[in-house]
């Protein structure tokens, strides 16, 4: 990797004038890649730190990867959508949140935290869609930091991997806007949002706005990306029953088909007061789910340790289609999508 010394210098030099933007008077330009909808005069950076304005042109990250990496779909995670499958991941740098528990921190806060540390690898979308191939990976993904704001470098990938029939993921804090989901709808197939509350409160201290969020998963199922939605529960920040209850009645108001992660949290980062979620905060917050009316709720990150609630059942006769433990598929008796024993159609790109 390219020494991250002068980071920012070195950044600058791997742009290209972006898409998503329009002109303003006296050189200003209006980002619309995320919901903070930037207003960015000349010389100045937008709030996630990489899209700047240089002569009233929106200049965006172009060119390079800051991670790559080989891994099962449900690590993303996707569990309705081809299980089993490989998919190559590549992140950028920056984000438009500053989450106190970012598990991705060294990459996302690079231009925020001086502790954060990171350098980026020139990279060609012919150069990634060919590893891919090579690693017979089904699926590449846009993760790590946040893809939303690097979506026109996403984009010139997923153009190329679809030409040769890979599918197309976004792994996201869903502050997106209407135009950026539109510009992606026929690139993208699947997309993973985090809701990471429903407080905004809670929104206020990561940097985002609630209401962003619930925009952009309604929008996402309208206009039909395969969505799911991950809540990280996070003891005394978003564990109580009422906000909880919230989230699932929402999701359901959606479509109750949308599947629901019930994650546990780890410290991490700057936020190293809360212990740990516990088990029995993940299965409560599972039940939450299925009462209120959702199909399929997840816990995850305690693998092995919450029972069969990373299985997915049919919501019609509860039979098990398919059983995992983590990231692994153990079994999968989904037969063309539908119940192997009552026939039910089970929600989700099966391919």
């Amino acid at each position: 990797m390219q020494e991250a010394k002068p980071l920012k210098d070195l950044l600058a030099h791997n742009t290209r004038i972006g898409e998503l933007f329009n002109r303003m008077p006296d050189d200003w330009v209006l980002c619309y890649s995320c919901g903070h909808r930037c207003k960015i005069p000349p010389g100045r950076d937008g709030i996630c730190k990489i899209r700047f304005n240089r002569a009233g042109k929106l200049y965006v990250p172009w060119g390079y990867a800051a991670g790559v990496a080989l891994d099962p779909i449900e690590k993303k995670p996707f569990f309705h959508a081809y299980p089993g499958a490989k998919a190559l991941s590549f992140g950028m740098l920056g984000c438009d949140y500053h989450c106190e528990y970012c598990q991705n921190w060294i990459t996302s806060q690079v231009l925020r935290d001086p502790e954060a540390t990171s350098g980026i690898q020139p990279m060609t979308p012919e150069e990634f869609v060919d590893a891919a191939l090579r690693s017979k990976a089904k699926v590449v993904t846009s993760t790590y930091n946040e893809p939303l704001i690097t979506s026109e470098w996403a984009v010139e990938i997923f153009k190329l991997a679809k030409r040769v029939g890979v599918v197309t993921s976004y792994v996201s804090n869903g502050n997106g806007t209407p135009e950026v989901l539109e510009y992606l709808r026929p690139w993208v197939d699947l997309f993973k949002v985090d809701l990471k509350g429903f407080s905004q409160k809670s929104y206020s201290q990561l940097g985002g706005v609630l209401q962003n969020v619930l925009n952009t998963i309604q929008t996402l199922h309208q206009k039909g990306f395969w969505v799911e939605v991950v809540t990280l529960v996070v003891p005394g920040f978003n564990d109580s029953d009422g906000e909880l209850n919230e989230i699932a009645r929402f999701i359901a108001s959606v479509s109750p088909d949308i599947p629901w992660h019930v994650t546990a949290f780890h410290q991490d980062y700057r936020m190293t007061n809360p212990a740990n979620t516990p088990v029995n905060t993940l299965l409560r917050a599972r039940e939450i789910g299925m009462s209120s009316g959702l199909h399929y709720v997840y816990s995850g990150n305690r693998p092995g340790e919450v029972g069969d609630t990373e299985n997915t059942f049919c919501p019609s006769c509860h039979t098990t289609l398919i059983e995992r433990q983590g990231f692994r598929v153990l079994s999968n008796k989904l037969k063309k999508g539908e119940c192997f024993n009552c026939g039910t159609k089970i929600a989700g790109r099966w391919g």
